[in-house]
């Protein structure tokens, strides 16, 4: 999996995209992607925004595991 800075890298070239019309993009090992219509910009943004959420969340369970020393 992508690293947190490189999907927010991506999502600022895929939002850019999606604003200025463009509809071919070119990544960082230089290989150009050509999205058919808006709605499938709009749909790898989607999952791109899922996909950076789910790499920040921390685990918020904690457990103790304690004894008596016996």
């Amino acid at each position: 999996m992508a690293s947190l800075i490189e999907l927010q890298a991506y999502r600022g070239r895929l939002e850019r995209a999606v604003f200025s019309g463009t509809r071919r993009l070119k990544d960082s090992n230089g290989e150009e992607v050509e999205f058919r219509s808006q709605t499938e910009l709009m749909s790898a943004l989607a999952l791109l925004e899922r996909a950076i959420a789910a790499h920040g969340q921390s685990s918020s369970t904690i457990r103790f595991q304690t004894s008596k020393g016996l």
